[in-house]
């Protein structure tokens, strides 16, 4: 069953590693970095503070755990617990796929983009889906910007769908334990 999940795994990578053009490359590679989504996380914090206002600062704290919890189970536990390489370190790949920009590190289970871009989403479904139902928007933008890296060549799918998941429960703890903080600290001010 594992050998038939990583076969499907490869061939999957080739063919979305194999979507690349020499125009396309830098944007790829520029879009990958935390940088140019600075805008966007500007604009996702100003939509917190007109729906919530004062309070806030709870979904601030869930915001951090999120990314706290995806970003060190998938760095500090995943990667070295199960040394799984990256395409573009694993010799089975170095002459079939597209690579372009920095390897990264030599582990690549899970994806650290993709469980931190999930948390996000997920996170911001959970605080603003009530108030601004568009918001499901973002989990386009955490597929895409998953998707840079299947691109660039540092990541398998199953390292990206796994990285999704974790990123997506992380998401949703964070989002308990901040409001359990927060409705602590209304009762504990009544």
């Amino acid at each position: 069953m594992l050998e038939t999940l990583l076969h499907w795994d490869h061939a999957l990578f080739i063919f979305l590693n194999g979507f690349h053009s020499e125009y396309l490359d830098p944007v790829m590679y520029f879009l990958t970095q935390t940088k140019p989504w600075i805008p966007l996380y500007i604009f996702l914090s100003y939509l917190i503070w007109k729906v919530y206002g004062k309070s806030c600062w709870w979904a601030f704290i869930a915001i951090g755990l999120a990314i706290l919890f995806a970003d060190q189970f998938t760095s500090a536990f995943m990667k070295p617990y199960f040394e799984r390489m990256r395409p573009c370190y694993d010799p089975e790949f170095s002459d079939i796929i597209h690579h372009y920009g920095n390897c990264s590190s030599k582990y690549g289970f899970a994806s650290s983009h993709a469980a931190n871009s999930f948390a996000i989403a997920t996170l911001m479904y959970l605080l603003l889906k009530v108030h601004i139902p568009q918001i499901n928007w973002l989990f386009l933008w955490a597929a895409f910007f998953s998707y840079t890296r299947i691109y660039l060549g540092v990541h398998f799918p199953g390292d990206i769908l796994v990285g999704a998941l974790v990123g997506a429960l992380s998401g949703l703890a964070a989002y308990h334990i901040a409001h359990f903080i927060f409705e602590k600290s209304q009762s504990n001010f009544k």
